[in-house]
């Protein structure tokens, strides 16, 4: 009864992100240039100007942003060999470490410049670090926020989320990048997940393969950048002596789906999926991207980002810069 109750819950959701999911992929195939990614996360977006969606269809498209996004990338570690992931992972932690570190001094002193408040500061330079809204869902229990501070963040990460899925595929083509240059680029300067998915894949499968691997080694960054964090506030708190430090749940900092994706690409690698349902995983991850996508084109609130005013988003802008200015300086060193 519950399994039961749950999918009828999410099914309208669902169901509703299904629609410019579709439209994305037949645009897909008939633009390739494009590719359905980009063009479902645009036609959710459009779809949510013109008609907010009722109540009942947010914990679909809210399944569908998270849950189908992780699937996506677990399966897409069913065509990638596990040698291959660890070989990428390697090569770009010091492009990660690098720009980790550009995007943490930004949003200091740009925070400092324009009187922003030290934690919607510190969230949007964790989001612009790591990996976006997720980054910053895991830290705001450490740095308790103000709601307000947070929907800012996530806002203005998703305001350049979606510059860069539109502007990052024309310039690698202006830059004369190969696969595993654009990917890197990618992986290391686009903010979330799902974008980063999105611009690759509008690249090519070989660079949107190795996006996605970088973008996976760096997302493992929350981890230690949380436990930073926490002894943080907990020596501020000592100093004003007051309560001590947040409690850490390891589920709530540790992307566990990295852990499947790897072992997903540990089954590949030892030859126990076949190659002909290598393909047909492939195709499926593809379709999952899709539907994510055009579920997180569903939940964007324009209005809402409109209203965040100007000094977030410039904070967001300079930030989001330093990230990929300093990832294209790396590569060219």
């Amino acid at each position: 009864m519950a399994v039961l109750h749950r999918t009828q819950l999410l099914l309208p959701g669902l169901l509703l992100a299904c629609v410019p999911a579709l439209l994305a992929w037949l645009g897909g195939q008939a633009f390739p240039l494009l590719g359905g990614a980009v063009l479902a996360i645009l036609l959710g977006i459009g779809l949510r100007a013109l008609w907010t969606p009722a109540a009942r269809y947010a914990p679909g498209i809210g399944f569908a942003g998270k849950y189908v996004l992780q699937a996506s990338i677990i399966l897409l570690g069913f065509s990638l060999d596990l040698g291959e992931v660890v070989k990428v992972g390697r090569d770009s932690l010091q492009v990660t470490l690098i720009t980790l570190a550009l995007a943490f001094a930004t949003a200091w002193v740009l925070g400092r410049a324009l009187r922003i408040p030290v934690k919607l500061a510190a969230l949007v330079g964790v989001g612009t670090a790591i990996c976006g809204g997720s980054a910053i869902a895991a830290v705001t229990p450490i740095l308790c926020p103000d709601e307000h501070d947070t929907a800012f963040a996530m806002s203005t990460i998703f305001l350049f989320n979606l510059v860069a899925v539109l502007l990052f595929p024309p310039l690698g083509h202006l830059l004369g990048m190969d696969a595993a240059q654009f990917g890197l680029w990618a992986g290391t300067a686009i903010n979330d997940t799902s974008s980063v998915v999105a611009a690759g894949y509008a690249y090519g499968r070989e660079a949107g393969d190795y996006a996605v691997i970088v973008k996976l080694a760096r997302a493992t960054m929350i981890v230690p950048v949380c436990l930073a964090l926490a002894a943080v506030v907990a020596w501020h708190a000592r100093r004003r002596t007051t309560e001590g430090a947040p409690a850490l749940r390891a589920g709530g900092i540790v992307p566990w789906f990295i852990l499947w994706f790897v072992a997903a690409s540990a089954l590949r690698t030892a030859g126990l999926v076949p190659v002909a349902l290598q393909g047909k995983l492939h195709i499926a991850a593809v379709l999952a991207t899709v539907l994510a996508l055009a579920a997180i084109g569903l939940s964007a609130d324009l209005r809402r980002m409109r209203a965040t005013g100007p000094r977030p988003i410039l904070l967001g802008l300079g930030v989001w810069m330093a990230v990929a200015l300093g990832s294209l300086a790396m590569q060219a060193l």
